[in-house]
């Protein structure tokens, strides 16, 4: 099959790779679509990836066999890890969190940029005919998105800020102002994911390279957010953070950041705030973002701004290194 294989340190070659083989647990999907996600763009840019690397977590597909309850030609997502599906935290829907886990796309299993991906049968959900290809590859991030919400457990009438327009950052206004927060304030510097983050719901966007982020705050809210979230996941931007969130208010840390960063404790202890790391996702997240898709209860969709195949991924992840206009990337193997 042809897939996108990370041939050396900060590069990908496009490949003629054997097809995976399942094991006895799991399920192949012939890939749709797969969204190229932002831990991807920084574990690539660091060449923190071993060579031979298949990449891609955001994935959904058509299941080749008839097999673990699912039929040949069905559609699925999965939560994209290889998990032992008996230890306590799998049984519970927590296989992100299993302890002998491995991350699809991350090192030696396989993930989405590919024609074919081999999935835990367990960690799979079922796409319903009224969700397309597309929004079943938004189901992964919205997950994501959705998990750092319900950490943050924001409640209807609250404020919360959102720092960084990326599909996380999108996705996290999207599910904020669902759940009935009143104000939700988006910084970004792109003036395309500042439109976007109207477009899913951002009741005020602000350029912070044009105004004050703490004087907007204070017109907006009066005494700042309740909640914020960080979801760039760059060096500084937790102690920033700290330093806008309102007396006894939450931070939830939802940007993947791999390099060593620094805060002050002092400032978060003078406000009593909470400071929660959020990470990946229950399976009931899939099921819940795929039940708001067929609904219409969500609009996701406009996140999506470029579609390339298999070949164009390396021109798309040197685009989001510095992106403009560009948001949620979809690969289509076949495209």
């Amino acid at each position: 099959m042809k897939a996108v294989v990370v041939s050396a340190p900060g590069k990908l070659e496009l490949q003629d790779v054997p097809e995976p083989s399942p094991a006895a647990d799991q399920i192949v999907l012939r890939v749709l679509r797969c969204g190229i996600c932002g831990t991807d763009l920084h574990m690539h840019q660091a060449g923190a990836l071993p060579a031979g690397t298949i990449m891609g977590h955001e994935f959904c597909g058509e299941v080749m066999e008839s097999r673990h309850g699912f039929a040949a030609g069905q559609r699925a997502v999965a939560l994209p890890m290889l998990s032992c599906g008996t230890c306590l935290r799998c049984r519970s829907g927590l296989g992100a969190y299993c302890g002998s886990q491995r991350i699809l796309g991350l090192g030696d299993a396989g993930g989405g940029y590919a024609e074919y991906v081999a999935v835990s049968a367990h960690e799979s959900v079922r796409i319903p005919d009224a969700v397309d290809d597309e929004h079943g590859a938004l189901v992964e991030p919205l997950a994501v998105a959705l998990h750092a919400v319900n950490v943050g457990r924001i409640r209807r009438g609250e404020s919360c800020l959102v720092i960084g327009a990326g599909p996380i950052g999108l996705g996290i206004a999207l599910w904020a102002r669902h759940f009935g927060a009143e104000h939700v304030i988006v910084s970004e510097r792109s003036p395309g994911r500042r439109a976007m983050a109207e477009q899913v719901g951002a009741t005020h966007v602000i350029d912070p390279t044009k105004e004050e982020l703490p004087a907007a705050l204070e017109r907006i809210t009066g005494a700042g957010p309740e909640v914020v979230f960080e979801a760039v996941g760059v060096p500084g931007l937790i102690q920033e953070a700290i330093g806008h969130v309102a007396f006894r208010g939450r931070l939830v840390v939802a940007g993947m950041c791999i390099a060593p960063d620094q805060i002050q404790p002092a400032v978060a202890m003078m406000k009593e705030a909470s400071v929660h790391f959020a990470l990946a996702y229950e399976k009931d997240d899939f099921q819940y973002s795929i039940d708001m898709i067929e609904q219409g209860r969500i609009a996701p969709a406009t996140m999506i701004t470029d579609r390339v195949g298999l070949g164009g991924v390396e021109g798309a992840f040197e685009a989001l290194g510095n992106p403009d206009e560009q948001c949620k990337v979809l690969v289509d193997p076949r495209g």
